[in-house]
């Protein structure tokens, strides 16, 4: 937890992502960052500007955290979603939804039930684009909520892959609860491609994943094919681009929700 004063929030979470940490929240008392455990020793922040300026007073701990059972979490608190009056995200104990696309997400240690702005965002992209008869892969899978809708929209067969094995888990879960008979469920990162190659690739990975998996990305991508990419803030954009127009790719539509975006690109 850091107590930062305003506005060096922002400058604070992009200097934190520089290193590793993978999500922030935003809180009463100031900012909760999150990295994972493998990743993270006590002199990472020794480089971390903000904290060594004269400008901003920012106090910090940090502390281990257990795995957060996101069942739990949400049975008690959450509500179902609903995107462009299209798709709704539910729980199983929730009713039966009447919009075009009824999705049935339990998200257990996963993420990705839509709630998150990068989440809710890859929903509009796949809502606003023709996957009819396209073969897509979702990469950083989380919950399988954008690969499950992917297969709902009419995707001949789509691969989602997580590195995560609660994900892997959690995955196969929701696409059997949402009778999915096209999506291939996969336990590991960029080097299970190989030769594979998709007419749309789904990326809502934290930014340094994106940055350096961007490549493989691209060589896994058809002509005329469609990358979306999410998980990183307005910020971040000119990183983005620079490393997409570096790979040839061409920039198509933005989507902003708070301070979070989702970009399109056309190989």
């Amino acid at each position: 937890m850091v107590e930062p004063s305003q506005p060096g929030t922002e400058i604070l979470m992009a200097q934190l992502a520089e290193i590793g940490f993978e999500s922030f929240v935003e809180t009463d008392e100031g900012l909760s960052a999150y990295i994972q455990k493998e990743n993270w020793n006590r002199h990472l922040l020794q480089d971390i500007q903000i904290l060594n300026s004269d400008e901003f007073r920012i106090s910090y701990d940090f502390k281990e955290i257990e795995q957060v059972n996101w069942n739990e979490t949400w049975e008690s608190s959450f509500n179902p979603i609903l995107v462009d009056d299209t798709v709704t995200v539910r729980a199983p104990f929730h009713k039966q939804a009447t919009t075009t696309y009824d999705l049935i997400i339990e998200p257990k240690m996963s993420f990705g039930t839509g709630h998150h702005e990068t989440t809710h965002m890859m929903i509009q992209f796949l809502l606003r684009n023709d996957l009819e008869n396209k073969t897509v892969l979702d990469m950083g899978c989380g919950t399988g909520v954008l690969a499950i809708l992917a297969e709902k929209l009419g995707a001949s067969a789509v691969d989602a892959l997580d590195i995560d094995a609660w994900c892997y888990s959690n995955s196969l879960e929701n696409v059997e609860r949402n009778a999915c008979d096209k999506i291939t469920v996969k336990q590991g990162d960029v080097s299970l491609l190989q030769e594979r190659v998709y007419d749309v690739i789904i990326a809502n990975i934290n930014r340094n994943i994106l940055l350096q998996d961007l490549h493989k990305y691209v060589e896994s991508l058809n002509d005329n094919g469609m990358l979306f990419l999410s998980g990183f803030y307005t910020d971040d954009i000119p990183e983005i681009m620079a490393a997409c127009e570096a790979q040839l790719l061409k920039f198509n539509e933005i989507i902003e929700r708070g301070q979070w975006v989702a970009l399109k690109f056309i190989n």
